[in-house]
Order: C-alpha cells, then structure tokens, then sequence
C-alpha cells in the first residue's frame, strides 16, 4: 500500500514564540512525521474584535477573552516563517501551514509551499476555496462540522477552480478539542470515500493514539495530530495534543499498521513457508500394513509432520490397494 502521509499538527502550540516553534519542528522530524504543519493567519483578517472564544478555547486557556485577543499572541510573522521553513529543511521534513485568510494564502504561496491545508471553518467559505484551489498542487480539507452534502459542495468549488480529483484528499474531522470517542464516527471517512471517489484521511483530536492508527486500519490515506512541547502550557490546543514521546509512538504504530495491511492476496508468507510441514499433518499409516492390504480408516491416521500425503486427499486414498509395506507411524505413499 502507499505510505500514509503523516501530518504532526504544531498549528499555534508555539505560543507566539520562534524558539517554541523550531523545538515543534525538531519533535517532529524526531518522530518520523512526514510534514510538521503551523497555522499562518492575520487576527485583524481572520476574526472580528467581538468574536467570542470557543468554549474548549475558554476551558483549555482557564480565561475568557475574545478570539482575537488570544489570535494576536499567536500570530507569526513573516521572518519567522522564514526560519520555521529553514529548520524544516535542516530537518528534512516537509513544512505546511494552513492559511485562514486571503493574505495567509498569498504569503504561503510566495514561500513556496504547494500543498495547502484547507481547515475545517473554512469548508463553507467559497472565495477562500476558489483562491486556494488557484495556487495549490495538492489541497488536504478538513470536514468537520460538514454535513455530506456541505463537503460535496467543498469539492465542487475546488474542481470548478481547476484542482484535479487526484490532488484533493478529504479528512474526516470531529471540531471539538478533546473529541468525544462516541463523536468520532471513524466509518464517515470511508462514506466520504465512497460518495465522492476521493482519497481519505483522518485529522485526529481524540486524546491518546489508538483512533488514528484505527482510522488507517480503516483506509486513511493522511493522518494529522496535534502535537505539543508540553501538554500543561497555557493555550487552546495544548490540552488536546500529543507530548513528543506520544508523537513518536502514534507514528511508529501507525508504520507497524501500514505494514500488516499487506496487499490483501491470501497466500502463504515467507515466514509461513518454512512452518507448513510442522503445523501440517499427512496421512499415516496406524497399524502395520502389508503390500496388497487395502487402506481404510482402521489403518490409516493422520499425523504431523505435513511431508507426505495432505489429508485433504482421504478420499482417494481409502479403498487403494497398498504397493508397499509400512509400520505405524510411517507416511503413506501410493
């Protein structure tokens, strides 16, 4: 099967602050991630000043402010792109960012990045798609809060802006930081696959590892993760993300899945060759047979080791007239 793609989600984890963010990339790279992704925004772009705060943001900062507020001390600027990109590159892991306003898409493109992480608030936001899809060579979308009918919508936009079918994997999402195991709804994803024809993925945020390496079990293509230096620093999403050790463990089992996904032809394993003539049996004889005695169920067993004669062909072996002499214990041979 092809590799999934495994996105260490640092989005704004980095509290405003560059030395934080490149710590993000380094964990990342350590884990074995394919890509470590930030978000790049504008508050003044992205919100209103009165716009309120979500109430997981609220629970996880223990402060009620608005959105905005919280935003502004989150901002990267454009320098520290710059340098998140440099480290990336040092590192040899991909960087991605998902922009969430029209200036964030045309700084991102202009940095040179290709592939773009549509958000699961922006899936209803038309002009944000259309100048996505008019920069991008691969666009990941987020679907949560999507109903099927909003996510075909999504998908509509992106193909009439000119994105093939081929670039576009859509990711399964529940929008509430931690998820709730019973809202996570992991068969959506293969609904989503099957109604639209696209590849599929998972962006996760469950606490712990076991959904995202189920959710590749089950067919995704793309997992993303939040990740954190430290899951007790103040901010919206520390709460809800992965320490670095976890990080590490989520991608070294999602590997191990891959690997046992196979290719799904049944047949016998490598390792199995050299096991088929011990955990086999053959047909035996179980009592002294001479030449001319005919073999029937008084005389005949079946016994380890699968070397002679599969019990499989009983049938043609009863009634035979035998050609040699065997002792008990001694593989039949016809």
């Amino acid at each position: 099967m092809t590799k999934v793609f495994i996105i260490a989600e640092a989005g704004v984890n980095h509290n405003g602050n560059l030395d934080m963010a490149l710590q993000l990339v380094d964990v990342a790279a350590h884990a074995g991630a394919d890509a470590v992704k930030f978000q790049t925004f504008s508050a003044d772009a992205l919100v209103t000043k009165a716009a309120r705060q979500a109430d997981y943001q609220v629970e996880n900062t223990g402060k009620a402010e608005s959105q905005y507020a919280m935003l502004k001390r989150l901002e990267l600027t454009e320098s520290d792109h710059l340098a998140i990109i440099e480290r990336c590159q040092q590192r040899e892991i991909q960087f991605l960012s998902t922009p969430f306003d029209s200036a964030s898409i045309v700084l991102l493109h202009k940095l040179g990045m290709t592939t773009y992480k549509v958000p699961s608030g922006e899936l209803t936001n038309l002009p944000y798609l259309r100048q996505v899809a008019s920069v991008a060579q691969q666009v990941v979308l987020s679907t949560g809060m999507a109903r099927l009918a909003e996510v075909e919508d999504a998908l509509i936009a992106l193909l009439q802006a000119g994105l093939s079918r081929e670039h576009i994997v859509v990711l399964h999402a529940t929008t509430e930081y931690p998820c709730p195991m019973n809202e996570v709804n992991l068969r959506a994803m293969q609904a989503i696959g099957k109604a639209f024809g696209v590849a599929v993925g998972y962006s996760d945020h469950t606490q712990g590892i076991e959904i995202p390496v189920a959710a590749v079990a089950l067919g995704a293509t793309v997992i993303e993760k939040h990740f954190t230096l430290d899951n007790t620093l103040p901010g919206p999403d520390h709460k809800a993300s992965l320490e670095p050790l976890e990080l590490k463990a989520m991608v070294s089992a999602i590997r191990h899945v891959e690997q046992a996904l196979g290719d799904g032809i049944k047949q016998p394993t490598a390792s199995e060759q050299k096991n088929m003539s011990v955990a086999r049996k053959s047909i035996v004889a179980s009592k002294v047979i001479k030449i001319g005695d005919l073999f029937t169920t008084d005389n005949l067993a079946v016994k380890r080791p699968g070397t002679g004669i599969s019990p499989m062909r009983w049938d043609d072996v009863i009634g035979q007239a035998s050609r040699y002499t065997f002792i008990p214990d001694e593989p039949i041979a016809l």
